[in-house]
């Protein structure tokens, strides 16, 4: 239930005659990730030709023409990208990838999961420089630098390049001869390593492996650069960090369930939220049985420790499936009016009246972002017959913006920045009985941390901790200095 948008999901594969199909299965599996724009781009391995098929739309309706994997989409070597826009017009053809430019004559294609935070001012001084940019995606920016480093080959290229670079990005970078995965000295996005047969691929979750049947190798890990030619496979470090940040969003959110990343499955943090959430919050105390209802589908498994937890602990409370979700209606979150995100809740969800009916209901969620779908949410539930709402949710109060590829709202437009975190102000807001948030203290427990001591994770929109400067003014006259 967001009012928040996405990142993207990429996946790429090198030497396979099959390479265009397989990405579009791994686009598919990330379809989660971005419902905007889908595209693939494909080469033949030691031939100048690119072939590519950008459109805007869901996967299935991008490449529903067969045809384009037999005519149009030729090759052994291939990238895909799912978009959803966190820098960039999402109305522009020209931002959807993955792009396609050239570095020292050569033919390039590059998808980009994350968010550059400083490319508007690294954008400005290109410009001065003379380049012209076809897209006002922060992507474009990459490829441009790439050249401006003066370096012949790509990879010591991407070596200077990327030292420049503040924010999240994971990379594929396709050549006609190689194909090459990066990912941030941070960590912020998740990018693993997959095989099949002969042929390595790379994609944002495992749970895109998975689909394909590829045997998942490894993370590229924080500061590393992979190249895969016919030659071999080799790694490459441009930087390396002390202190990474990994986004935490992503365990609460973001990846699929039946996905491994930063190290971890999915599904059992989510378990482990909902877990320490029933210490710190269970169901409230009452003589009769109480019935907890997730908000499928990102809640689900942790609603369902919730409940076997607060069991544990002796309340009566059993879990019931009262909130019926029409899976062809895209994430809430996609619809760019506020008026339009509350007609779509109405189609995306449907309450069981049979089970709420003059019952005491413990809805639980993974975060709450503006409050408004939460309030309109909590209404169906009361329509419904429900005598009593409380309101569980499995992440801590939402009080800043993300600027590493999540575009929540302005901070402004955050409900628990709005009520500077007073809980029963949003409590008052949202019209239920009882409200509580996971701790912070709570969240880093479940992920193996302790909060304030060398976290690893990236939790800057529960906390105002940026990894970088949000507004860095001297960004642009340091990197002109030093390119």
């Amino acid at each position: 239930m967001k009012t928040l948008k996405e990142h993207c999901g990429i996946f790429g594969i090198f030497n396979n005659s099959l390479a265009s199909r397989y990405v579009y299965y791994g686009l598919y599996a990330l379809q989660h990730r971005g419902q905007e724009a889908a595209g693939i781009v494909t080469a033949q391995i030691g031939k100048q030709m690119f072939y590519h098929h950008r459109e805007l739309g869901l996967v299935t309706k991008v490449f529903e023409d067969d045809s384009l994997f037999t005519q149009v989409l030729r090759g052994n070597i291939a990238i895909g990208h799912n978009r959803y826009s966190t820098a960039g017009d999402s109305d522009n053809k020209c931002n959807i990838q993955p792009l396609i430019g050239d570095f020292k004559g050569r033919t390039i294609a590059l998808a980009h999961n994350g968010n550059i935070s400083n490319a508007k001012n690294i954008r400005k001084h290109l410009e001065e420089r003379g380049y012209i940019f076809d897209s006002n995606s922060d992507t474009e920016v990459i490829i441009h630098l790439l050249d401006e480093t003066h370096e012949t080959n790509l990879v010591e290229a991407l070596k200077k390049a990327l030292l420049y670079l503040e924010g999240a990005f994971s990379l594929l970078i396709m050549t006609n001869e190689s194909l090459i995965a990066v990912r941030d000295s941070k960590g912020f996005r998740p990018l693993c390593v997959g095989k099949i047969e002969d042929s390595y691929c790379f994609a944002s979750e495992t749970c895109a492996l998975d689909l394909i049947s590829a045997d998942f190798i490894r993370e590229v890990e924080p500061g590393e650069i992979h190249e895969v030619n016919q030659k071999g496979y080799f790694v490459h470090t441009f930087k390396q960090e002390t202190q990474l940040a990994r986004c935490i969003f992503e365990y609460i959110y973001f990846s699929r369930p039946d996905s491994i990343i930063f190290g971890h499955s999915v599904d059992s943090m989510r378990r482990k939220f909902g877990q320490i959430l029933a210490h710190e919050a269970p169901i409230p105390e009452c003589e009769e049985e109480v019935i907890v209802v997730n908000v499928p589908d990102s809640s689900n498994t942790a609603t369902v420790e919730y409940v076997q937890e607060c069991q544990k602990l002796g309340y009566k409370c059993r879990l019931e499936l009262a909130l019926i979700r029409n899976h062809y209606i895209g994430r809430t979150f996609i619809m760019p009016h506020q008026g339009m995100r509350v007609d779509k809740l109405k189609l995306k969800f449907n309450p069981v009246k049979e089970i709420l009916k003059n019952k005491i209901v413990v809805l639980v969620d993974d975060s709450i972002v503006r409050g408004n779908t939460s309030r309109t949410l909590v209404n169906m539930i009361r329509n419904a017959g429900a005598k009593e709402v409380h309101f569980r949710i499995t992440s801590p109060p939402i009080i800043d913006a993300c600027y590493y590829g999540m575009d929540f709202p302005k901070k402004s437009e955050l409900i628990a920045y709005q009520m500077q975190e007073n809980i029963e102000k949003i409590r008052q807001f949202l019209g239920v009985n009882s409200l509580a948030y996971l701790s912070k203290e709570g969240l880093f427990k479940a992920v193996g941390e302790i909060y304030n001591v060398q976290e690893s994770y990236c939790s800057a929109c529960f906390t105002g901790k940026h990894p970088y400067p949000v507004s860095n003014t001297d960004t642009t006259k340091m990197y002109s200095k030093n390119i």
